[in-house]
């Protein structure tokens, strides 16, 4: 098992707020998963050795169970699951930031407005792994660039906003501002909205391959905003007020994402994750993937973290369906917040200590 941390077993009765919550629309999200599954194959099992086959048997009773209440909800997973709070070796607690899925108005062709791209995955642009990446590649390199037979790290974000990817017909849409474009990035998806009211929906296909490196960090140590003022809202004003200086920031960020279409789906749904599944606002959380395994249940409990619940402190049961670059460690999330501007109002400031309990499947719950 990971080191690092340990599980200590937990009954239902010790989880904060348990008693309060109303997983019923987590059925709905297992239902999902599970048809993935079926359809497609299993997903990685991750390094705390929770696999697939352990979650199948909740997937497949969440198949066949009636809808009821938030009592008959919370007694369908005291039923398959087992609770374990996740200690994390260093003592310190858990960490949930918050994410969501921006609308953004484009353009289906470029003029002297709309001129920032989203730009599809380049055909020059490679999976690495052990078996391929030079060594003298950092292990972190997950993409690279394949060029006359020699892979070399891929062009960063300057190089891609300076025109290294222009005239290859990659581009899915033109955004009027860089802004928009990269903050769609930092999250993973987007909501197109073109002018004929016309959704199209994209998500994340691939990255450069560059260590995501964090804005609002650099302005922070540079004191250009003070610590606890940082959020998504303050690092858009400060963009907004310094025009000329903003390309610099964006560029201290060398990771560049790439998009992929991807149906519409549920509109009451959010993007499809990691998980190739839809997310549901507030249920659904990103989680390290090379710990945990997608599919997982997660009961998340913040007393800091008041925003999303009315100031009441946060205790909801999520599943785990995404991942990122940013979300590393047995105790870190990233909760989905839902889709449009209101949704980022949520999510601009989550930064918040929490205790994270893992729900194991009952089965494999004697392994740990």
């Amino acid at each position: 098992m990971e080191t690092g941390f340990r599980l200590q077993p937990v009954s239902f009765s010790d989880l904060p707020g348990w008693q309060a919550d109303n997983p019923r629309e987590l059925i709905d999200a297992l239902r999902r998963c599970r048809i993935h599954v079926l359809a497609e194959k299993h997903y990685k099992t991750g390094s705390l050795g929770v696999s697939t086959e352990d979650l199948l048997p909740a997937m497949n009773a969440a198949e066949t169970h009636e809808s009821g209440d938030a009592a008959a909800a919370r007694q369908f997973f005291e039923a398959h699951f087992t609770p374990f709070k996740i200690n994390k070796s260093d003592g310190t607690r858990g960490l949930v930031t918050a994410f969501y899925e921006p609308d953004v108005e484009v353009r289906a062709e470029p003029d002297d407005e709309w001129k920032h791209p989203f730009y599809r995955r380049p055909d020059d642009l490679i999976d690495l792994d052990d078996s391929n990446r030079p060594l003298e590649m950092d292990a972190t390199y997950a993409f690279g660039l394949l060029k006359n037979g020699q892979i070399s790290p891929y062009p960063d974000r300057q190089a891609i906003d300076n025109g290294y990817l222009e005239g290859r017909g990659l581009e899915i849409a033109w955004a009027r501002s860089k802004e928009d474009v990269f903050f769609a990035h930092i999250q993973g998806a987007a909501r197109l909205v073109y002018p004929d009211g016309n959704v199209k929906r994209i998500t994340y296909a691939a990255k450069a391959g560059h260590a995501f490196s964090a804005i609002g960090k650099k302005l922070v140590d540079e004191g250009e905003i003070k610590p606890e003022d940082i959020s998504m809202g303050s690092i858009r004003q400060w963009l907004r007020s310094n025009p000329e200086r903003a390309d610099q920031l964006y560029w201290h960020n060398r990771s560049y994402i790439f998009f992929r279409d991807v149906p519409a789906g549920d509109p009451h749904l959010g993007p499809i994750a990691a998980a190739k599944v839809q997310m549901t606002a507030g249920r659904s959380l990103a989680v390290d993937r090379t710990i945990h395994t997608f599919a997982t249940p997660f009961f998340i409990a913040s007393d800091s973290l008041t925003r999303l619940d009315q100031g009441q402190p946060f205790r909801r049961l999520m599943l785990a369906l995404d991942t990122g670059s940013a979300i590393v460690g047995p105790a870190r999330g990233d909760i989905f917040t839902g889709s449009g501007a209101l949704a980022g109002d949520l999510a601009g400031a989550v930064k918040n200590e929490a205790d994270f309990y893992v729900f194991l499947p009952s089965s494999a719950a004697a392994r740990y």
